[in-house]
């Protein structure tokens, strides 16, 4: 009997909780910038990719529902209480993003280069250690 391997180990639905206190949050909006933008490695350029990559080689389609994901890291940034400023600042970033996936091939470069996703979550993540300092995990 051979085992399947996975492709991001620890993730998987029963492990992201659905609360909506800050901790849960904070675990739900890293485990999705984990998968838009780190599933696995790209062999050449020893660079991290994601589902954002993999979506972006979708003409339209594809970028729009990459898109709707970053969207949905401002909806929990807005659900935490995060300033406007900081919201028009993020969701100019989705934006910016989904503009460039529009150019064929230059899309495909900005998904790899241009992690919007990675910047606005350590926006929301400097927002949760300053007001929510209980939810700050240190990594190894």
């Amino acid at each position: 009997m051979t085992t399947r391997p996975t492709i991001m180990p620890g993730f998987a639905a029963a492990n992201l909780p659905l609360g909506r206190d800050p901790a849960s949050v904070r675990r739900r909006l890293v485990a999705m910038e984990q998968l838009l933008e780190g599933l696995f490695v790209i062999p050449g350029i020893n660079r991290r990719v994601g589902l954002d990559v993999v979506l972006g080689m979708i003409p339209v389609a594809g970028d729009a529902v990459a898109a709707a994901l970053g969207g949905w890291l401002v909806w929990e940034a807005r659900n935490l209480g995060m300033s406007k400023a900081s919201l028009l600042r993020m969701t100019g970033r989705v934006g910016f993003d989904a503009l460039l996936g529009l150019i064929p091939f230059v899309g495909d470069a900005a998904d790899i280069y241009y992690r919007s996703n990675t910047k606005n979550l350590k926006r929301i993540l400097r927002h949760l250690d300053k007001h929510h300092p209980a939810t700050v995990t240190i990594n190894n």
